[in-house]
């Protein structure tokens, strides 16, 4: 039987200071089900991880991000490298030389913190199932202005990678609020899509 995800038993540190113990789960995550939420997470990220190398081919912290997310995907315990690694690309996201590079970088830094969802019924944690795929259609949009709705058609490709099992978990928490910045645009469409079983369309 696979092993079932809550939170975890240790506080932490954040809210031990505030002498606070984690929140009790809302519902089951188990562990092949968080697998399914990395690997699509790192299917995006990686697919913009050039756009970054190609203008900081010397900076690996958006690579090792994806490399420790991948660890997750293949079994591997989870652990701080995942964390770390999830900071060090979204640092590198701010040193960015083009803002198409700064959002592969930022979806690399999500791949690495996709593996850190939780079983909690808030709007927020959905950040870590769809955030790198709008970045990185964000990323494409930026680089590839000779064709038209490039982000639509990323997020399409994103949303036929999506597994049941994506579908399934996401549909545990609540969509996607309404938000100004096209990020969270995206995400909110890819969201609405994947709950929906519809294709991304091409209004904006």
């Amino acid at each position: 039987m696979d092993k079932e995800l809550g939170m975890p038993q240790a506080r932490d540190p954040r809210r031990a200071q505030a002498g606070r113990t984690a929140r009790k789960p809302d519902f089951l995550l188990t562990a092949s089900e968080l697998r399914e939420v990395t690997t699509f997470a790192v299917a995006a990220a990686a697919e913009v991880l050039p756009l970054y190398e190609s203008a900081s081919p010397n900076d690996a912290r958006p690579r090792r991000a994806i490399e420790a997310a991948q660890d997750i995907v293949q079994g591997v315990p989870r652990s701080k490298l995942q964390r770390m690694t999830a900071f060090a690309a979204h640092r590198a996201a701010k040193d960015a030389l083009s803002r198409a590079a700064h959002h592969a970088a930022m979806a690399a830094g999500d791949a690495a913190a996709s593996v850190y969802l939780h079983p909690l019924a808030d709007a927020a944690q959905v950040n870590h199932i769809l955030r790198a795929a709008a970045h990185a259609a964000c990323a494409t949009e930026l680089i590839r202005t000779d064709v038209p709705h490039a982000a639509e058609a990323s997020l399409e490709a994103a949303r036929r990678r999506a597994t049941p099992t994506l579908v399934s978990v996401l549909s545990r928490y609540p969509a996607t609020p309404e938000s100004s910045s096209r990020v969270a645009q995206l995400m909110r469409r890819l969201d609405t899509a994947l709950r929906d079983n519809s294709e991304i369309t091409n209004a904006r």
